[in-house]
């Protein structure tokens, strides 16, 4: 369909961004999406895993005048305050089951229906089993989010993941715990290339074709929101499984390959799961070297779902034990975030930063879906393109604000620490224990039933015929070169 467009076989294109910003928590995000919605003139993209219309999107009493903060009211108060503004929903089809045990979304899509400026469609354009794991924003095709946050229930929170925020509520008042995920906003060009992906995503799930936005207005570039970047390249990369007309993308596991492999110094990174044998055996490579580079990865302590945690945690565990061969030097250590009185802290970010000269944000996780089987986007900048030599110190800012943000310590201390020379993970170690804190993760010894799970394709296949045939794969590693060392 456009995979002939593609700049390599992992880069799909690249495009300037007049601004750029990495959002970090759902609170910021949500407060800036808003506002940028807000502002939107001709139209307004939504394309994600899950929408929950009885969210809101700001927290605090909404003076009179002001935009709605429930998102399925407010995205009827959009369309009537400009009856030029058209507003395209596209959310993953099996999780409209989800829609039926959430009683006002139903009233709410309903009165979406009737407005003529409102299209809501769920998208089925997939293989069996497969997931639409997108979660982008686009607005008048000049500002557009591309990460992990999803505008559903349980994702609202902010950097100081307070004990017992009474903030954090669901739309049934129940409260939930601590969340970290991240996303990244532009505009500009890159926003336009997002555009243009979403534009085809919404036919392929047959939906009507659009044409571009008109460019005669101001960007709707959130007025509070001083952007980090300016004017660079944005590369953007995709998952998506073959589907009818259409043929398989694995541009994220390419780049993903590509980005280990050329880390000299370190990689940072958060992430939902660590469930890829391809992604293991490039860390356990690099690890065999003679200098490997130190990687810290930021894991949620289990995953979501008893089942999920039985699989995934599981195939981690395996996972990092046959690194563990490799890595004599201790290089490669998973940690989980804790708040002050030892809460873990919910993972859901896809973040990953090389050697401060790369940092990478989008839906994709380290595991098997999302390099083969689910429809995924990530964004990144690397300075080793010409316009963004100058955005290094800019990244390396964020490693530090992040690594502050989970140990507790303070930005000028990481920051003092990193220029005397310590490595991330001795920074981790040595953060006091009575506060916030990255806290390494156990290898605990799983049981048969547990060994099963981890080593097929049941939660986590990377394509659709896994699907079927799960447990007739050869292994945890099937998929992938056994772990071995690179004289091998």
């Amino acid at each position: 369909m456009d995979d002939e467009t593609s700049t390599s076989d992992s880069v799909w294109r690249y495009a300037k961004a007049t601004r750029a910003h990495a959002v970090i928590d759902a609170a910021a995000y949500f407060e800036a999406i808003k506002a940028a919605m807000t502002n939107a003139n001709h139209r307004i993209m939504l394309i994600g895993w899950d929408f929950d219309t009885r969210i809101n999107l700001g927290r605090g009493r909404r003076k009179k005048g002001d935009a709605p903060n429930r998102l399925g009211d407010f995205i009827l108060w959009l369309a009537d305050r400009n009856p030029n503004l058209e507003i395209r929903l596209l959310k993953w089809n099996f999780g409209a089951l989800k829609m039926l045990g959430r009683g006002s979304t139903l009233i709410d899509v309903a009165k979406w229906a009737m407005h003529k400026q409102i299209q809501f469609k769920l998208d089925a354009a997939h293989p069996v089993g497969c997931s639409h794991h997108q979660k982008i924003v686009v607005i008048d095709d000049k500002v557009a989010a591309c990460g992990g946050i999803d505008m559903t229930a349980d994702r609202w929170d902010t950097r100081e993941h307070l004990d017992n925020d009474p903030r954090r509520q669901r739309p049934n008042r129940k409260l939930y715990g601590p969340w970290h995920d991240v996303t990244m906003l532009v505009e500009g060009e890159a926003a336009a290339a997002l555009a243009d992906l979403g534009r085809k995503r919404w036919v392929l799930a047959g939906g009507e074709p659009m044409e571009p936005c008109p460019q005669d207005t101001a960007s709707p570039w959130p007025e509070s929101l001083q952007a980090e970047f300016q004017y660079v390249d944005i590369g953007i990369a995709r998952t998506r499984a073959e589907y009818k007309e259409v043929g398989e993308i694995r541009e994220i596991q390419n780049l993903f390959l590509e980005q280990i492999k050329r880390a000299k110094k370190f990689i940072y990174a958060e992430n939902q799961y660590f469930a890829s044998p391809k992604i293991a055996d490039a860390i356990a490579h690099r690890m065999a070297e003679p200098d490997p580079p130190e990687i810290v990865l930021v894991n949620p302590s289990t995953a979501d779902g008893w089942l999920e945690q039985k699989a995934m945690d599981g195939a981690r565990v395996q996972l990092l034990r046959a690194i563990g061969e490799h890595d004599k030097q201790d290089r490669f250590s998973i940690y989980f975030p804790e708040t002050k009185l030892g809460k873990p802290i919910y993972v859901h970010a896809k973040l990953m930063i090389v050697d401060d000269e790369i940092l990478r944000i989008g839906s994709a996780n380290m595991n098997n879906r999302s390099l083969g089987l689910d429809s995924e986007c990530d964004v990144f900048i690397d300075t080793s393109r010409p316009d963004n030599a100058g955005a290094g110190d800019t990244i390396k800012a964020l490693r530090i604000s992040l690594l502050a943000e989970h140990t507790g310590l303070s930005p000028e201390k990481v920051e003092a620490l990193l220029d005397e020379g310590s490595s991330m993970h001795a920074i981790i170690k040595g953060s006091s224990n009575d506060g916030r804190r990255l806290r390494r993760l156990d290898l605990p010894e799983l049981t048969e039933a547990e060994k099963v799970l981890a080593e097929n394709a049941v939660l986590d296949p990377e394509s659709a015929d896994e699907l079927f045939e799960p447990f007739n794969s050869p292994g945890l590693f099937s998929r992938a070169k056994r772990l071995k060392s690179p004289d091998e």
